[in-house]
């Protein structure tokens, strides 16, 4: 019974043998291929070598890097060795590593690249737990608590030596802990989500109902392996026998995907923002007549999605014109995906439902849904033969859900995690009468749809009373062509106001054209003529709020928020209360 990620890792490495299970670059740059028994053999070398430096079973064992071969590799061996693997982003902050080092107690870390050894080296030489650390680059140094992978692998080479995944696999226990994934901290300090064996294996269950993945499939592994989103669907992978492709520098995607051509990929809202508002700006420096093409071959893509969303047959005369959009248009904006792409897993934020429509409008199948760390990703997503747009799609199978006090959505099954790592008090508070309180507001429609609203936290309440939801601000203004970012600012004031990151490079293209002379972007973005622009802009869209909705004042920041800068979370969320802590004094002047 395959109740347990190593042992149904076993069943497929036996069922492919010598088939292509990973892809990878070298030094070169090149693509190189593993199959099953490849990885099979490199994961018991893991296990052997772990047992040879002493670690032993239900132990914490970190792994502190991008996204590679040797991630996933070792992931396996520490589960074949019945470890905890606690995965960190390879852009934490040293603060973020030392936190979650301290609170595990782990003794061995694998770490990516020189940079992320010296935070660990740092560590240690403060007193930390850590004891042994496996960098994947190559090392040439002489510290002896530090050994390269490929060594790491050799100590524990002797056949007589050797245990097989064979040897443990009757220990292994659906009840252990797989890993203890740690949240980004939107607010307040990371806490460990504790996942077992058991709700992997469940959610490969209850995908397999709702997916449509074969062992044809190639998958691009574009986000943080260290996200429960992207580890569970590497697994999911494994589960299905497709081939995954692992993408060290997330910012080569676009370069990569016409190379790799895979039939799969997950990715995040704001891959879509971004690549939606580059087309746009390629499509502003077209002739005229190549524009009306365009714009004409999206609409007819429009057109077409209303029936497919449905599984209904395109009328006759739709089908000739979408066969004439497929071959001026839609296929060519296809191909920057590759050329292959069936369906785009896509989740962690709120998406604007213009652009979704607009990307299957292209033909390409963006399946949008709702998850979290603590339900092991997947609590609803659309379905392939019938989808609604404006929701996060239908509940998964097996997955309960009901709505609670203040229009909490709630979460119950075999997919929700036991508890937050040496939270108890933090756990209590969110899963009561097991249910998975999520903090998110929500309602599930007739359909059986869920659509989710905003972070009840996120929630603000102006000084006269009046609730708005910033969500909903931000995915409205941020449709704009000029903004990059927005954060919305109110809670607790008089009216809503809003901090924009705007595209520097759009706004000279304006002010060149209608004559605004600027002699730096500073000057430009204190333009009161771009402030005016931009005000009749947000004015347009806001005309259906209701006045105390509506973003009454804006500042433009010349710098966007980023993950280096602490306003934005290792998952490319908004960390707001940093915001609105860094840009305190900016955010009071619009309030003077």
């Amino acid at each position: 019974m395959e109740n347990h990620i190593i042992r149904m890792f076993l069943n497929r490495a036996e069922k492919y043998g010598t088939r292509e299970v990973f892809r990878y670059r070298n030094n070169k740059k090149s693509y190189l291929s593993l199959n099953w028994d490849e990885l099979k053999r490199k994961a018991e070398n893991v296990l052997n070598s772990l047992r040879y430096i002493g670690s032993v079973k239900y132990e914490n064992v970190g792994i502190y890097s991008s996204n590679r071969l040797e991630w996933m590799v070792t992931d396996l061996g520490i589960m074949a060795n019945q470890g905890v693997v606690v995965p960190f982003y390879s852009t934490a902050s040293r603060e973020q590593v030392k936190y979650i080092v301290e609170e595990t107690g782990m003794k061995a870390m694998f770490v990516g690249s020189r940079e992320q050894l010296e935070v660990a080296l740092s560590l240690m030489d403060e007193g930390s737990t850590l004891k042994k650390l496996i960098i994947f680059d190559n090392y040439s140094g002489d510290d002896d608590r530090v050994i390269d992978f490929q060594t790491f692998l050799k100590q524990s080479s002797e056949e007589n030596t050797r245990i097989k995944i064979e040897d443990v696999e009757p220990d292994y226990n659906p009840d252990d802990l797989a890993t203890i994934i740690y949240t980004s901290g939107t607010t307040g300090e990371p806490k460990g989500v504790m996942l077992k064996h058991d709700n992997f294996m469940y959610c490969f269950d209850i995908h397999e109902q709702r997916l449509n993945v074969t062992d044809k499939d190639v998958s691009l592994c574009f986000l943080p392996l260290s996200h429960v989103f992207e580890r569970l669907w590497s697994h999911y992978l494994l589960h299905c026998g497709a081939v995954n492709v692992f993408l060290e520098n997330p910012r080569e995607v676009i370069e990569v995907l016409p190379v790799v051509k895979p039939t799969l990929m997950c990715t995040v809202p704001r891959f879509f923002d971004k690549t939606y508002h580059g087309i746009h700006t390629e499509l502003s420096k077209w002739p005229s007549f190549k524009q009306k093409i365009f714009r004409w071959s999206i609409s007819v893509g429009h057109q077409a999605i209303e029936y497919r969303c449905r599984s209904r047959e395109l009328p006759f005369s739709l089908k000739i014109k979408h066969s004439f959009a497929n071959i001026l248009v839609l296929r060519k904006l296809r191909s920057i995906f590759g050329g292959n792409i069936k369906a785009m897993p896509c989740s962690g934020a709120a998406i604007n439902t213009d652009v979704l429509k607009f990307f299957h409008a292209m033909g390409i199948f963006v399946n949008y849904g709702y998850g979290l760390t603590e339900t092991t990703a997947t609590v609803s997503c659309f379905k392939s033969e019938e989808y609604f747009f404006g929701t996060c799609g239908t509940i998964m199978p097996g997955v309960k859900v009901k709505i609670g006090e203040q229009g909490e959505i709630l979460v119950k099954g075999r997919s929700v995690f036991p508890g937050y790592y040496k939270k108890e008090e933090s756990t209590n508070e969110v899963i009561k009468d097991g249910w998975f309180h999520t903090g998110d507001e929500g309602y599930i429609d007739n359909k059986n749809n869920l659509v989710m609203l905003d972070r009840i936290k996120d929630l603000m309440k102006t000084s006269v009373g009046k609730f708005v939801s910033p969500q909903k601000l931000e995915l409205l203004l941020g449709q704009d062509e000029l903004v990059e970012q927005i954060v919305v600012v109110g809670d607790n004031r008089q009216f809503v106001t809003a901090l924009v990151v705007p595209s520097v490079e759009k706004l000279k293209s304006i002010a060149s054209n209608t004559g605004i002379t600027f002699r730096d972007d500073e000057e430009l973005l204190k333009s009161e003529k771009i402030k005016v622009l931009i005000e009749n802009r947000f004015a347009r869209l806001q005309k259906d709020l209701t006045p105390h909705e509506r973003v009454v004042k804006f500042t433009l920041l010349p710098e966007p928020f980023t993950i280096e800068a602490g306003t934005m979370t290792n998952t490319l969320k908004l960390r707001r209360r940093a915001i609105e802590k860094t840009y305190k004094q900016i955010i009071d002047n619009m309030y003077v």
